[in-house]
């Protein structure tokens, strides 16, 4: 029986499934290796992010000033020279992914060593800006204020010197390399927005007419007392004094028209008393040319707004407030246990100096 001799092979045909096999496993190696790098550029790219910072050149603490206006690379940049972050371009693309690049705000930064780029970035979009005071006392004079602001390390420029009683008194925020004129502004459109809201809401019949003269009874207030309890019960003599058509006679005013509201450091002296100026309400009728100060929240509400009352006088009573009065006998009386208050002051202070040894 015959056995039908085998086909030989065509000749030139490839063998197409084996190379394809090895393409295939050639493919799926590549992705593998592909995988596995984005997966160590993943995985180091979320430790470069939320991982820990570089440490502080010096101490604890990195400070970096972001300025007003400044890009998102600007912002990367400051932060990488700074050594707060590792890479600006990392911080880059987290701002742009997270959506904080619309959000980053200016203003000086302090970051703990080793802080994540996480934490910067979050408080950089939040805003959490080194906060600086700058407080102005009430009862200062124009002149101090400035000297204040002058003072002050964190702000830059010049500020101008306002008319006495156009600011308000309070502590303000600022920020480090802010101009003091534009603080100063703010802190004259305070004292406008405040002057405009309590002189909508005065008493009728005030015995003055203008918001300038409010502040001007208002300054003479604030210098009078310093118990924030007493100014409603200050501003009501004064304003039943202007009433009733009595000089003010208030000894700060003298002390404004001799030295521009610096103490003088001592009593008023008699001379000083009789000394003729646009200031001495002794000698003059009604409200002096101008504020003597800048006067608080408290002294101006107590003007616009004063208590009911018929006291027309006050003096000092020893503990730092004042006694009041409505009649002058009543006054004479005080005035006299003042005056006794002041020598046994006197008599003390000379039996506790020690004699000089021969």
């Amino acid at each position: 029986m015959s056995r039908k001799a085998a086909s030989p092979r065509r000749p030139g045909k490839p063998e197409t499934a084996p190379i394809g096999r090895r393409l295939i496993a050639m493919a799926f190696a590549a992705a593998a290796t592909l995988a596995v790098i984005g997966l160590v550029v993943v995985a180091g790219a979320l430790w470069l992010y939320q991982g820990p910072g570089p440490a502080a050149k010096g101490g604890e603490i990195t400070s970096v000033v972001l300025r007003r206006g400044a890009s998102v690379p600007e912002i990367a940049s400051s932060l990488e020279r700074g050594g707060v972050i590792r890479s600006s371009s990392l911080f880059m693309t987290a701002a742009q992914i997270t959506g904080a690049a619309r959000a980053l705000k200016a203003g000086e930064y302090e970051f703990k060593s080793r802080a994540s780029m996480a934490q910067v970035l979050e408080t950089i979009r939040k805003g959490k800006v080194v906060r600086h005071f700058v407080t102005i006392p009430e009862g200062v004079t124009s002149d101090m204020a400035v000297e204040i602001l002058m003072r002050s390390p964190v702000l830059t420029g010049v500020a101008p010197t306002p008319p006495e009683g156009a600011i308000l008194p309070e502590t303000y925020q600022v920020e480090r390399g802010e101009d003091r004129a534009a603080v100063l502004q703010r802190m004259m459109d305070d004292r406008d927005e405040l002057l405009n809201q309590l002189w909508s809401q005065r008493q009728k019949d005030l015995p003055f007419s203008t918001k300038d003269e409010a502040m001007t009874l208002a300054s003479i207030v604030e210098k009078e007392t310093g118990i924030a309890s007493e100014r409603p019960r200050v501003a009501a003599v004064f304003v039943n004094r202007l009433r009733t058509g009595m000089r003010l006679g208030s000894d700060p005013t003298i002390i404004y028209g001799l030295t521009r509201g610096r103490p003088l450091g001592r009593g008023i002296l008699l001379s000083e008393l009789r000394r003729e100026t646009p200031y001495n309400t002794y000698l003059i009728d009604g409200l002096p040319p101008t504020p003597i100060a800048n006067p608080g929240r408290a002294a101006i509400a107590a003007v616009l707004d004063p208590p009911k009352s018929d006291e027309l006088y006050f003096v000092a009573d020893g503990t730092g407030g004042h006694v009041f009065a409505r009649t002058y006998p009543e006054h004479e009386a005080n005035v006299a246990k003042w005056r006794q208050v002041e020598r046994n002051r006197a008599a003390k202070k000379t039996a506790a100096t020690p004699l000089s040894g021969g």
